[in-house]
């Protein structure tokens, strides 16, 4: 089968195509062919080597979103069997490879059936980006109707799907974009306010829609220096949560508002194997399949495509800024 893979680290230079031998599924394991997969910006990091010791011995067929064709099961799979749609967000680092090639093991914990109303290229564009927002909201802060939640990078892979999550537990949602044509769009996912930070300062934006007070949830999908933004933005006893908390950061103004700060990093489950966490990842792809199905979740996907011989291509569009939505690698 031919297989992309890096054997070093560093630009988009580094991928390779090879041959490989198709391989068989292990206990618990489903061997997908692979129709579809989308980037998401851990790819790029993995690629890089920005990630330690996680990526695992070279060759790393990186590439974690994947939707495709059951091919085969392996002993103790229950509820797949061949022929069957699935989608997952699957691994792409250490011992688990990725979706760059022609076919992938996958452990059956981490897949669901995709949703019936979507191809295989828009199915491949859900799942890290979903199953971050969703464990967000749903898992770490609980969201409520009625809360105030902002959503810095509202019209991001996160984002995007943050924002209609938000809207469908009764909450008033609050889209920080940085353009104005950016605006229309997050309203289409289920905002109620878009601001354009460009055009407000954070103290303006708390005043206005607050009273001054602070929103209840803020998910910051920016992160970095963004996080001064954050804590100024949240009310006291509220909940942050990021999705890129890498950097060294005063946390004086959380400990001042008695603030609960919560990282969201998908990759940790599979990483150290935690058995009900990755149950979890499969079991919440069921549901927001369900919510797609019914017309409640769409996902925001860029309208130029890629091959599986392009994928260097697609990586330097992704990173490139010009991209509207999940960049997909699609046969």
């Amino acid at each position: 089968m031919k297989t992309t893979v890096i054997n070093k680290f560093g630009d988009v230079s580094v991928f390779e195509s090879t041959e490989q031998a198709i391989p068989a599924p292990g206990p618990g394991q489903v061997l997908i062919k692979v129709m579809a997969t989308s980037y998401n910006p851990v790819d790029g990091h993995l690629r890089e080597g920005h990630m330690g010791a996680l990526p695992g011995p070279f060759p790393i067929v990186l590439h974690g979103d994947v939707a495709g064709i059951v091919e085969a099961t392996g002993a103790d799979v229950k509820g797949f069997k061949k022929g069957d749609h699935v989608y997952g967000w699957t691994g792409g680092f250490g011992h688990q490879d990725g979706a760059l090639s022609e076919f992938m093991r996958a452990d059956q914990r981490l897949l669901a059936r995709m949703p019936a109303n979507l191809s295989f290229s828009d199915a491949a564009a859900i799942p890290l980006v979903a199953l971050t927002a969703y464990e967000a909201l749903f898992e770490r802060v609980k969201i409520d109707a009625g809360q105030k939640v902002l959503i810095y990078g509202g019209v991001g892979g996160v984002g995007h799907l943050a924002l209609q999550f938000a809207k469908l537990a009764g909450a008033e949602v609050y889209a920080v974009v940085s353009r104005d044509e950016q605006i229309a769009t997050a309203r289409s996912f289920g905002a109620d306010h878009v601001i354009n930070y460009n055009k407000q300062s954070v103290a303006e934006y708390v005043q206005r829609y607050t009273d001054g007070t602070g929103f209840d949830i803020v998910f910051d999908t920016v992160g970095g220096a963004n996080h001064t933004n954050s804590f100024a933005a949240v009310k006291p006893f509220g909940n942050i949560i990021s999705t890129i908390a890498m950097a060294p950061q005063d946390l004086s103004p959380l400990h001042l508002k008695a603030v609960n700060f919560h990282v969201v990093f998908l990759v940790i489950p599979i990483a150290y194997n935690m058995d009900v966490r990755q149950q979890a990842y499969g079991r919440n792809l069921a549901r927001i399949a369900e919510w797609v199905e019914q017309g409640k979740v769409n996902v925001l996907v860029d309208e130029r495509k890629f091959s599986f011989e392009e994928v260097a291509a697609a990586h330097e569009y992704a990173a490139s800024g010009q991209s509207r939505g999940k960049v997909v690698i699609a046969r």
